[in-house]
């Protein structure tokens, strides 16, 4: 704990910020043992409201709404939890999973859904990219392009899993599959619509997480160390 301003501050008073991948890119099985680790603590009432924010090494995740087979892919596949199909994740691309109570914020899965593009919106703003909503697909859009997928699930009103941005990923990746559903080429980038000048995941990650925490309506994020980063 720490005193501010002659109060006692407790983890309750902050949103945790809980980054992964700092020093390379995380392999997804020890990030999703992470969040379910944090998930059963925030559920039992172990931890405040956080947010895991990071960034994956090569992978494809499986939504509970795919009903067909990806085939055999030459990058590690997971069946996983959260609502969607398929979705790549790796090296360019940020991902935050918000691990927080839809009980105690007061929110339906749709506003929460709702709220997570708004952040990304907010965040895409300050560096010059307008984007938007389509109608009927969840995710964050660049005219007829998708920069941004979402795809959570919700455990005693706890959610897990969450949203990931395409800030300088290898757009090629996404041939692996039908990302979300649709054709590869739908897919774009910070850095695409940039023309190659998109900032680093490290400068687009605190705006992002300051306008979700906002959004939200959570309490002032503080940052953690990496759990998962090599200790020297």
């Amino acid at each position: 704990m720490s005193v501010v301003s002659g109060a006692t501050e407790t983890a309750f008073d902050r949103t945790r910020i809980v980054p992964f991948g700092t020093k390379e890119p995380a392999e997804y099985s020890a990030v999703h043992a992470l969040q379910e680790r944090l998930l059963a603590e925030r559920i039992a009432g172990g931890t405040g409201d956080l947010l895991l924010v990071g960034e994956h090494a090569r992978v494809v995740t499986l939504g509970r709404g795919l009903r067909e087979s990806v085939g055999a892919l030459p990058i590690p596949t997971f069946a996983v939890e959260r609502g969607g199909l398929a979705t790549w994740h790796g090296p360019g691309q940020l991902v935050v999973y918000p691990i927080v109570s839809l009980a105690d914020l007061k929110l339906g899965i749709r506003e929460y859904l709702r709220a997570l593009e708004e952040g990304i919106l907010l965040a895409l703003a300050r560096f010059g990219i307008e984007a938007g909503r389509r109608e009927g697909a969840t995710g964050v859009w660049v005219g007829e392009r998708k920069i941004a997928s979402i795809g959570v699930a919700v455990r005693r009103r706890v959610t897990w899993h969450g949203l990931a941005l395409n800030v300088r990923p290898d757009l090629r990746e996404f041939a692996l599959i039908q990302p979300c559903g649709f054709a590869p080429t739908v897919m774009t980038s910070m850095d695409e619509l940039l023309r190659g000048a998109a900032p680093s995941l490290r400068d687009v990650e605190t705006p992002l997480v300051r306008e979700l925490v906002r959004v939200l309506g959570l309490r002032p994020p503080i940052w953690e160390e990496d759990p998962l980063a090599p200790r020297a």
